[in-house]
């Protein structure tokens, strides 16, 4: 068997924070009416000189300090995003000339939405089998402020800005993944308006459609991992759900039968950050202490596609 082990986290929120008062201020809503339907209080967005570059950089440098690993180690480089500064460069390619890595570390972003980190750690598996130098850095990350209609109530309370990274090494004695990926192609659910469209590039989202097939999608997923690496469910350290809504989570611990303390989440004091979430909540795992060494944490992503990914990760 090989695969990777989870060496080290960062993660990175913008300064400012926007409530659910706040947001009230923009729309017609009110704090306990987001709570009691989203679990969120408050979420970050961007200002100032804060932007998706910033952020990135700032994750990723934290995870690369706190493992002690040079630039000139890493031999992969992935950003998962569904709204970096540019489409080109990619956000992976600023990473490399900011950092330092090598010209031949493979660097590009991926897009799976809400699925994006867990598509990355899949792929950077893969990627360092092959590769000369065996850490991979998986970055995810999300100014989805830049792309909320904060006149529209059902989508605006949501979203909030944030990066997680995770650095990794690959080893023909660490276990897999054991991923489990999958798309169900579907853009009057969840979308947004490419370059070449005459609507505002907004998130649009049907959300009982999202609901109904998150509500699925998440807890089946995370069976499927467990099933394929033949661990029982309850034997599992930590769980890292997306964070997009508490009712999903709460639903998906309720149906897999886990205890709730191991689903600890954070979706009140960050909202949904996509591609960001699950790292974000990896990184607040690792520093608490409620991920230590030799655990392991599943990992589930669902989202905009509709796509789903879920893995196995230890901590080395």
């Amino acid at each position: 068997m090989n695969g990777i082990k989870l060496i080290s986290t960062g993660s990175a929120l913008p300064e400012r924070v926007v409530t659910n008062d706040d947001m009230a201020k923009l729309v017609d809503t009110n704090d306990q009416w987001i709570v009691s339907r989203t679990g969120i209080s408050s979420r970050r967005h961007c200002s100032g000189n804060e932007s998706h570059t910033s952020l990135c950089l700032a994750a990723a440098r934290q995870a690369l300090d706190r493992a002690g690993i040079s630039p000139e180690q890493i031999g992969v480089c992935l950003v998962a995003t569904l709204s970096p500064d540019f489409l080109t460069p990619a956000a992976a390619c600023i990473l490399q000339r900011e950092l330092g890595f090598l010209e031949d570390t493979v660097c590009f972003d991926l897009n799976a939405a809400c699925s994006g980190f867990v598509y990355g750690l899949h792929t950077a598996q893969c990627l360092l089998a092959a590769a000369p130098r065996k850490y991979g850095l998986v970055v995810g990350c999300e100014v989805l402020s830049r792309l909320t209609d904060f006149t529209d109530r059902s989508t605006c309370v949501l979203f909030g800005d944030g990066a997680g990274a995770a650095l990794v090494e690959w080893r023909e004695d660490y276990p897999s993944l054991h991923a489990v990926l999958g798309c169900r192609g579907n853009q009057e659910a969840l979308t947004v308006p490419g370059v070449h469209t005459d609507a505002p590039s907004y998130i649009h989202m049907d959300g009982q459609t999202v609901f109904r097939f998150a509500v699925e999608a998440l807890p089946r997923c995370a069976k499927e991992v467990a099933d394929k690496a033949g661990v029982p469910l309850d034997q599992i350290d930590r769980f890292a759900f997306h964070q997009a809504n508490q009712r999903i989570i709460d639903f998906a611990v309720k149906k897999l039968k886990v205890d709730p303390a191991k689903c600890t989440g954070n979706i009140a004091r960050t909202g949904n950050t996509s591609a960001a979430s699950v790292p974000i909540l990896l990184d607040e795992l690792v520093t608490s202490g409620a991920l230590t060494s030799g655990q392991k944490a599943l990992c589930v992503g669902f989202g905009g596609g509709l796509t789903w990914a879920g893995g196995l990760l230890e901590l080395a």
